[in-house]
């Protein structure tokens, strides 16, 4: 995230007008948002349960599917202009208030626990320094993480020029190790290296190619949460053209990144090498081809950058709750603001319960990449019916000027919408059912935003989904009891 989106997130009092964003503001917004944690822990989490051959078809899906979901975005800012709110305002105002309650709902879970996942890596990261952060949930990692946690929230509460500062930083620093990377591991790619087990191992450990190429979905879809970060603040953007220009210079740079770093690393090491590396797994992979500094400067990297995100996403998660309270969505009490007119109960009740999160990581032993599958699971909700709504409103001319093509639209809508389904299935019923977990208690916090703005607490359609929900978190509670699936 961009110095200037702290700037609007936290207006500054001695501004008589929040500053408008600019085009080069949002693409940096854009990139700063996607790139956190993700891309250090590539060549681990790809090579883990897929070769070369279900990997580079993983790209390929997540490029097609995440690319009509940008055009998405971009259509849907030209056309619905008053919805300025993002993936929730889509779902709302096209499948009604429970569906748009539940993306904003999912969006806000998705990012604070998003953060607990940062938060675990960057101790995991400090563990080449200090081992006793182990696997990044010792109590040592944890109360390290608290802290870190709790000054972050103060840090942001403080001013927005503090905050700033650090965003700037961490915008460069995060950047020029991962160039870095590709540029080394390009010279030491070795061709028969990457072509070895190409499809995957010969006993067949890893399953067929469709198998592995589903395990790296919700991988592929975790490293590109945020490409909707210039759509959440559309309302602060000069012009609404760039949004759409942001978010497609934004997403093909990172694309081309994140692909480099997964697959050059497969030329350089031999899968199952890199699927025993520990996380932050470009420091393992460096580190053979330039010695220990290679593996310092990776964790050093991380460590700034995904502090950064941190901060990014800490922004993030309770302006959406903010924004969606402010328009009687979330309960109210998520509408508090400070001084300047910037989120405050609305992040103290996120950075609680990250807080909560952290403890939990402790009992539970749990990773970074089951905490982020977690995250990547709850963001499904308003990115499958922000793809269903373009999808509408291509095939009902909504918004579009008589005789216009409606083609791009409708392909661009039905991509989206099918590319979502498709992480649905991917995700699988473990992280699906832990997300129900997740969804089921909003359905309280739905029924007081309603109360309070004097609205019909529930359609007949919508009282059935949220039966569907309880039944599904009372299910996963069971598996949970029982031993079926694990919690964390």
């Amino acid at each position: 995230m961009s110095s200037t989106t702290a700037n609007t997130a936290i207006p500054d009092s001695r501004a008589t007008a929040p500053r408008k964003l600019r085009l080069g503001a949002l693409t940096a917004l854009v990139i700063g948002s996607m790139v956190g944690s993700g891309v250090f822990g590539l060549p681990h989490d790809m090579a883990k349960a897929a070769g070369p051959l279900a990997i580079l078809i993983g790209w390929g899906v997540t490029a097609v599917g995440m690319l009509a979901l940008v055009f998405v975005y971009q259509s849907l800012a030209m056309r619905k202009p008053d919805l300025d709110a993002g993936p929730y305002a889509y779902a709302q105002a096209g499948f009604g208030p429970f569906i748009g309650f539940n993306s904003a709902w999912g969006y806000w879970i998705s990012a604070w626990i998003g953060n607990v996942s940062y938060a675990v890596l960057v101790f995991s990261a400090l563990s080449f320094f200090f081992p006793v952060f182990g696997d990044g949930n010792t109590w040592q990692a944890v109360l390290g993480a608290s802290v870190l946690l709790w000054a972050v929230h103060f840090l942001i509460l403080s001013g927005v020029r503090q905050a700033a500062l650090v965003n700037v930083i961490t915008t460069i620093a995060k950047i020029a190790p991962i160039v870095l990377f590709i540029a080394v591991a390009a010279v030491a790619f070795k061709l028969d290296l990457f072509a070895m087990d190409f499809s995957g191992p010969a006993d067949g450990a890893l399953g067929s190619v469709m198998d592995q190429v589903k395990s790296t979905m919700l991988v592929t879809l975790w490293v590109f949460i945020g490409i909707e970060g210039a759509s959440v603040v559309s309302s602060r953007a000069e012009r609404r053209r760039d949004i759409g220009t942001a978010t497609i210079a934004g997403f093909m740079t990172c694309l081309g990144l994140y692909a480099l770093v997964s697959l050059l690393s497969l030329g350089v090491m031999q899968r199952p090498e890199l699927a025993a590396l520990k996380n932050p797994s470009m420091a393992g992979v460096l580190e053979t081809l330039v010695g220990a500094w290679g593996a310092a400067l990776i964790n050093i990297a991380v460590v700034v950058s995904v502090v950064g995100a941190f901060l990014s996403w800490t922004l993030f998660a309770a302006e959406i709750a903010f924004v969606a309270a402010k328009r009687n969505t979330l309960p109210k009490i998520f509408a508090a603001a400070n001084q300047n007119g910037a989120p405050s109960a609305a992040r103290w009740i996120t950075n609680a319960l990250v807080q909560v999160f952290l403890i939990v990581t402790l009992y539970a032993q749990s990773t970074n990449q089951a905490l982020y599958y977690i995250a990547s699971t709850a963001i499904l909700v308003p990115y499958v019916f922000s793809g269903a709504y373009a999808l509408k409103l291509a095939l009902s001319g909504e918004s579009y000027q008589a005789g216009e093509m409606r083609a791009g639209g409708l392909l661009a809508g039905l991509i989206a919408t099918v590319y979502g389904a498709w992480l649905v299935y991917a995700a699988g019923p473990a992280y699906l059912f832990m997300c129900a977990m997740l969804y089921a208690p909003g359905i309280i916090a739905h029924v007081i935003a309603r109360r309070e703005s004097g609205q019909r607490l529930f359609y007949p359609v919508e009282l059935v989904l949220a039966a569907g929900l309880l039944l599904a978190a009372v299910w996963a509670g069971y598996d949970i009891y029982a031993g079926i699936i694990s919690p964390l």
